[in-house]
């Protein structure tokens, strides 16, 4: 016990010192992506959509090349295109969104989550429990929920945590594609939250079907089970899920 004892007193403080200090990510740290078109003026254009073999790059509603941060991997095979121009990663952690089409920017218009309502924050701010809905996944996201638990990302000391029964949440997160044979287990589990509830969608599978993409047997997130905050990645490193949590709390300016 002595030599325990010793031994953790030796480890010092291991917790992340997110969010009032500096955070370093290991150096194969894949943040958000950003779309370099040097022989566009600034300004992607069609021709870099077509020439990207990923939907991580579409052409958007004006024309020009926007990034999906839904339909991204962040997979190697994703830093590619035509000569000057190109996807690459930055190290930057900030990429969950309130809403989908928040997730489809142009570099200079990326959008931050935006908080709750007052009357929620009150509700939720500082206790939020949460029943995770693991909806046709390859457990990717699952173990990077799993490490907010740990000793280095300790999400309970903001209060947030996950419970066994979604009669004891306040809301649920969905994992995976939602496939049909999950699709009444996740309407049953949404309908056994108290309301308010709030619904997280966790990965680019629940975003665009991820890796899975094209398979007949995503049906996606019912219409009826509204999405308050969606955070992309593949999986996303704890520290984004995190980011996105406390900013939709309100707890991150």
């Amino acid at each position: 016990m002595f030599e325990f004892l010793r031994t953790r007193l030796a480890q010092g403080n291991q917790t992340s010192r997110f969010p009032k200090g500096a955070v370093e990510f290991p150096a194969r740290f894949r943040g958000r992506p950003t779309l370099e078109c040097n022989d566009c003026g600034g300004a992607p254009c069609p021709q870099c959509a077509d020439s990207m073999p990923t939907p991580l790059v579409r052409a958007g509603r004006d024309g020009r090349a926007a990034l999906d941060l839904g339909a991204c991997l962040f997979s190697p095979e994703e830093e590619s295109g035509r000569p000057g121009c190109g996807v690459r990663f930055t190290r930057d952690h900030r990429m969950a969104s309130t809403t989908r089409d928040g997730l489809v920017t142009h570099d200079a218009e990326r959008q931050l989550v935006t908080a709750l309502d007052a009357r929620t924050r009150r509700l939720f701010g500082r206790s939020l429990r949460l029943r995770s809905v693991v909806a046709g996944s390859c457990n990717g996201c699952e173990g990077e929920l799993t490490a907010l638990g740990n000793v280095v990302f300790d999400m309970g000391r903001f209060g947030v945590q996950f419970v066994a029964s979604p009669r004891h949440a306040d809301g649920i997160v969905i994992t995976g594609v939602v496939n049909a044979n999950m699709r009444e287990a996740l309407e049953r589990t949404y309908e056994a939250v108290p309301d308010p509830r709030l619904v997280i969608a966790v990965g680019a599978c629940p975003a665009s079907g991820g890796p899975f993409r094209g398979s007949p047997e995503i049906v996606g997130i019912p219409p009826d089970i509204p999405v308050h905050l969606w955070i992309p990645g593949c999986p996303p490193h704890p520290l984004t899920v995190l980011d996105g949590l406390l900013r939709l709390l309100g707890r991150l300016a």
